[in-house]
């Protein structure tokens, strides 16, 4: 096999970006591990890459040419989103379609809520023009692309200061031809221009979905562009010259050069890796129904694994706040209709600021201290608590220094905060108001585990969680309880899991192909041909990223829905596309998958609507999650004792204090806390611990009777 991740070396680096803390993880070929975590560098995200992973060259002894591939989930892109900081950008479309963005699905969210804003357009008005074209729904040019019009209408964009336009044209999805043309007089009129094509960013029907998509696409261009380009020079510049591979949304990999083209695909980079990882993990331990549970410094996500497989969703919302891919709640963000892990995500994180509210309630985020200043307890500057703060005062953390004594913490801070802004104004003492800070941060990070789990059919209680991230672990068990789950699983490595989880990953990209014709007016041969053109596409992207033939797998799927119906669902084709029992399993198995999900089915006749084809890069250096040797470093903590508060009604109790290094398969009784470089795993009175064969720390709940 001649692909990168095959080199002499071998070394391989996964890097994800949190908003407080930047984890990495170095994997040497015969299995060891190295692991870091790096205060995260929000002026300049790549630098806290470079410190960190500067740190684990040499304490792995390697040379920085041994590395062969980084694989890095970023949050440049959905940080561009966030903080409005992205491209200005202009939108080329049919006339009469310049409003596209503004009317959406003319829905809301919340049907009462008078207060709710529509989220403002990335692309605003006086930058959409429209052009005096058509394409007619069946793909016939109706009025031709007037060259002069493209030329005149840019210039004038351009003129305005225009950085990236996105190119949407009606019908595109069926004919791109105009599309097409217009894109090749924009590249050589102005080259200096970015351009981001529906017909190749989303070549689908439904032109809000469509068009949304790719001003997405547009607007976070040039952001990662820069990113990544920089990313790599200062890589370079300290001597690593790796293949830097970017987490996609999917959970697979993609190049950076398909990276940099549609970063619309990348947007959710960071938390598809540690789902990639959890089911792996799961399927070591014979868990395929799995909770994941990911809660960082800033947010906590949650997700689901059926049957060993990630829950994949073809289109979700960016937003604020919570950010569930809710097939019952739409309207209240930006809408990507790409490949994604299904991903509930709460502003609730390890940073979150606790607060009250007018009407004297306490709450709990979304607004994070971040990296800097961070909690109280790091004393730089911010006074207000954090639940960091809230679980220093309950005594679950270090009180000296976390992240392996690289970043030292002062309780004492935390106290005087949790007092001062909470404890005082409710009149409540210390402890009580930590717990009440911790509580109403567990039943939001349970909202997004509910999100993903009872708005989808799936019964929680049924359910192993598998909790990570650097707080993961540390609220598992609480927010286990809030939902009925009776086992947790914290991974090994779990603080850095994500990071870890992307190493498990192979090459992954997606193409798709409108077809929109009843199913049993369309020849084999047409649908054929657009498979074989997809693969084709497929196939010569993972050929640019060093896969050969023998290493390139794929799979094939239909987007089918009954006649007259606006909404699909993806099916798998099995079989050969010729053989009439293909057919009518395709048949056969769409009305399965639409009764399961809506409780009925219909004898209705069946519209195919897109041809999908999934390709995917295997590697033989993917991480083996059975066969890791984590570095020592990363497994010790300390021993010994100290009074921790479980239960704000009985006075904090002595709870003893074991190294993640020194668990074994014996079961340990809570209370007890497990300390690691990178994260604490607290386990309550009325649960138990014990390690398996991989290192993973398997807690099982008593469960209260109802």
């Amino acid at each position: 096999m001649n692909n990168p991740v095959n080199a002499v070396h071998g070394v391989r680096v996964g890097c994800d970006i949190g908003g407080t803390f930047t984890d990495i993880v170095l994997a040497m070929p015969d299995g060891r591990l190295f692991v870091n975590k790096t205060s995260s560098t929000p002026h300049d995200l790549g630098l806290a890459i470079v410190q960190g992973l500067s740190r684990l060259i040499e304490q792995s002894g390697i040379d920085p040419g041994d590395i062969t591939e980084i694989v890095h989930g970023t949050t440049t892109a959905s940080n561009t989103i966030l903080q409005k900081a992205g491209a200005l950008t202009g939108v080329l479309t049919t006339e009469g379609f310049r409003d596209v963005l503004e009317i959406g699905r003319i829905r809301t969210p919340t049907m009462f809520d008078l207060a709710w804003q529509k989220p403002v357009p990335l692309a605003t008005r006086r930058y959409r023009r429209g052009l005096k074209e058509r394409i007619g729904a069946s793909g016939d040019i109706v009025t031709p692309l007037d060259a002069d019009e493209v030329i005149n209408t840019v210039q004038e964009m351009v003129d305005e200061g225009v950085q990236a336009i996105a190119i949407c044209f009606i019908n595109s999805y069926i004919n791109p031809i105009h599309e097409q043309i217009a894109k090749a007089i924009i590249e050589k009129a102005f080259p200096h221009v970015l351009l981001s094509v529906s017909c190749e960013v989303l070549p689908e029907i439904k032109e809000y979905e469509r068009t949304s998509t790719t001003v997405v696409n547009a607007y976070i261009l040039p952001a990662m562009r820069d990113y990544l380009s920089r990313l790599k020079s200062e890589l370079e510049r300290m001597g690593v010259k790796a293949s830097l591979q970017v987490m996609a949304s999917n959970g697979g990999m993609m190049g950076i050069a398909s990276a940099t083209l549609k970063p619309v695909f990348a947007v959710a980079s960071g938390p598809a890796g540690g789902v990639a990882g959890a089911a792996q993990i799961g399927l070591l331990n014979h868990d395929k129904e799995l909770v994941v549970f990911d809660m960082g410094g800033t947010t906590a996500k949650a997700s689901i694994i059926i049957d060993g497989v990630p829950s994949l969703t073809t289109e979700y919302e960016f937003r604020d706040g919570i950010s569930a891919p809710s097939r019952f709640i739409k309207g209240g963000g930006y809408v990507l209709k790409v490949p994604a892990i299904d991903i509930a995500e709460v502003g609730a994180g390890g940073g979150s600021l606790a607060w009250i509210d007018a009407g004297g309630l306490l709450c709990v985020g979304p607004e994070s201290a971040g990296a800097v200043p961070g909690p109280a307890c790091y004393g730089l500057g911010n006074d207000y608590p954090t639940v960091t703060d809230a679980n220093m005062v309950l005594g679950y953390l270090n009180t000296h220094a976390l992240a392996g004594g690289s970043l030292k913490v002062d309780p004492e801070l935390s106290r005087q905060a949790v007092q001062m802004h909470i404890g005082d104004p409710l009149g409540l003492d210390v402890l009580v108001a930590a717990h009440g800070i911790r509580r109403v941060a567990n039943v939001n990070m349970a909202r997004a585990i509910r999100a993903v789990t009872i708005e989808r059919g799936r019964d929680p209680r049924e359910m192993t969680m598998i909790a990570f991230g650097g707080g993961g672990p540390l609220h598992a068990v609480g927010v286990a309880k809030l939902l009925g789950i009776s086992r947790v699983i914290a991974p090994v490595m779990a603080g850095v899991f994500c990071s870890a989880g992307m190493l498990t990953a192979n090459a992954e990209h997606h193409f798709v192909k409108a077809i929109l014709r009843p199913l049993d007016s369309i020849s084999s041969s047409l649908v054929q041909k657009a498979v074989d053109d997809l693969l084709a596409q497929g196939k010569s992207v993972l050929a640019a990223e060093g896969y050969d033939a023998a290493s390139v797998d794929t799979t094939v799927s239909m987007d089918l829905r009954y006649l007259g119906q606006s909404s699909e669902l993806t099916v798998p084709l099995a079989g050969q596309l010729g053989e009439k029992q293909t057919i009518a399993r395709l048949v056969g198995d769409f009305s399965e998958l639409y009764e399961r999900t809506f409780g009925y089915r219909s004898d209705e006749p069946l519209e195919l609507v897109n041809v999908r084809v999934q390709v995917y890069g295997r590697s033989d250096q993917r991480l083996d999650f059975s066969r890791i040797q984590v570095d020592a470093s990363a497994l010790s903590g300390l021993s010994g004792s100290r009074k921790v508060s479980f239960d704000p009604d009985f006075p904090p109790c002595d709870t003893e204090l074991i190294s993640r290094g020194e668990m074994n398969a014996a079961r340990r009784q809570g209370p007890v806390i497990i300390e690691s470089y990178d994260t604490t795993i607290v386990v309550p009175p009325g649960a138990s611990a014990w390690a398996d064969a991989v290192g993973n720390i398997v807690i099982d709940i008593d469960q209260e009777p109802v």
